[in-house]
Parts: C-alpha cells; structure tokens; sequence
C-alpha cells in the first residue's frame, strides 16, 4: 500500500514538474505583469490624490489672497496651480475665481489672462464653458463683438447651449441687429426648461423686442 502510494505520488510530482517546465515561465510572467501593474495603478492613484489635495490647499491660498487684494500673490498662487496642477479641477477653480476678482477690480488683462489659461488648458468642458462665457463678456465690454462671438462658437455642453444663445442676443443688440438678437434670445427661451427662473429674465429681454412669448412657451413644452 505503501509503496502504491509512493508511486502515486512521485507520478503527481512528475506531471507537476512537467507542467510548470512547459508553463512556468509563462505563469511567472503572467504573476510578475499582474503584480507591476497592480502596483503602478495603486501608485498613480497614490500621485493622483497627492496632486489634489496640494492643489486643493494652493487653491485655499488663492482665496486668501483673493480676500485680501494682494493682486501680486494672487499671480504667484495662480500660476503655481496652472503650473504644478493643470490637470486638476482645482486649478481651474483658482484660475476662475482669480479671473473674476481682477475684473471686479478692474483689472480686464489679468482676467483675461487667466480665463484664456482654462479654455486652453482646462480638462473640465464645464469650467472652460464658463470661461468662454465669461471671455465674451469681456469682449462686449471692449466692444469686440467679432471676438464675443468668436468665443461662443463651436461646441459647448449642452447645458450651457442656452446661456451662450443669450450671450449672442446680447452681441447682437449691442450692434444694433435687433432681428439676430430676437432669434438668439428665442433660441435661448425654447432651450430652457419652463421652471428655470433665468428664463423670466430672457423673456423681459423678448418683450423688449415685442415678441409674445406665449407661443415659443408652447414650442418649448
């Protein structure tokens, strides 16, 4: 019996050994790969919280200075989330909130400085939608109309489709083409849903221009 099992054994042990001389390199390598890209996966997951917490806290910086109006500060803290971070959402908030604090102050290239940085660099459509947006407005307020428009061109999200249809109108009345700034603002009324209170200001626009909206309302339902 003993020696049955012996024999049964020493078989397994060769059928073993066989297998791993035909597959053991393979399983190796298989093994090796597995546990590389298991630990390059952990260690960019490892980077990437990194990068976002750092940037989170330079973002932080930003509003502090931001609070405080040390317009110096505010490039230096800027340009280190643009540089250090640029793939984070957190850069593109400090780059907006920064565009929006130098134009309050009046500051228009520094706005646009930092605006231009999300919309050419920016990794949120959503972010750079609103920098496009807001670049418009700077250029109605330089009278740039061609360049106004020139930033609601192509593709935005679709959620942001109405508030650059407004925008347009807005262009358009300020150039004194009335029939182009009705069929932007209808554009944006039939766009937004009936219980988006931003329609109620679109409309007041509309009826400026002596349009009933009654009817785009059932056009838009």
């Amino acid at each position: 019996m003993a020696t049955h099992l012996n024999l049964e054994e020493q078989e397994q042990i060769d059928q073993f050994k066989h297998f791993w001389k035909t597959y053991g390199n393979w399983i190796l390598t298989v093994a090796v790969l597995a546990l590389a890209a298991y630990a390059s996966w952990t260690g960019y997951r490892y980077w990437q919280n990194s990068q976002a917490t750092r940037a989170a806290v330079i973002n932080e910086q930003v509003q502090r200075v931001i609070q405080a109006k040390d317009w110096a500060a505010v490039q230096r803290a800027v340009g280190d989330a643009q540089k250090d971070f640029p793939r984070t959402d957190y850069a593109q908030q400090a780059s907006l909130a920064a565009a929006k604090a130098f134009h309050d102050d009046g500051k228009a290239d520094e706005a646009r400085q930092a605006l231009q940085w999300v919309v050419a660099s920016g990794s949120n459509a959503g972010y750079q939608a609103v920098a496009r947006l807001r670049l418009a407005s700077l250029a109605v307020e330089a009278k740039d109309y061609d360049g106004a428009l020139k930033q609601l061109a192509g593709d935005l999200p679709a959620e942001f489709a109405p508030l650059a249809a407004d925008k347009r109108g807005d262009i358009y009345m300020a150039q004194g083409q009335r029939d182009e700034a009705r069929k932007a603002y209808e554009q944006a009324y039939k766009a937004l849903p009936a219980d988006n209170g931003y329609r109620n200001l679109i409309e007041v626009k509309l009826n400026a221009l002596g349009v009933d909206v009654s009817g785009l309302a059932v056009q838009a339902s």
